[in-house]
């Protein structure tokens, strides 16, 4: 199952803001280079994109929380 993986350490963000749609919920088809969600490092925000393409069977962090460099975020179906 290919999966989606935290660039660098950060807080994981599912929309852009609050009150935001999430860029992409379970069940929400991802192409190459669709932007699922952002980290932030120190104020600074890195778009997180998928690098396979496929269906997000489940998101494996929750909006808001603490992650490491190579996290697995999301896990792809098809």
């Amino acid at each position: 199952m290919p999966e989606i993986r935290s660039p660098l350490p950060g807080t994981f963000y599912r929309a852009a803001a609050p009150g935001e749609p999430p860029f992409k919920k379970e069940g929400d088809a991802v192409a190459v280079g669709d932007v699922i969600g952002l980290v932030e490092v120190m104020k600074s925000f890195m778009e997180v994109k998928a690098d396979a393409a496929g269906t997000i069977a489940r998101f494996l962090v929750e909006n808001e929380q603490p992650v490491t460099a190579g996290a697995v975020l999301a896990e792809l179906e098809g």
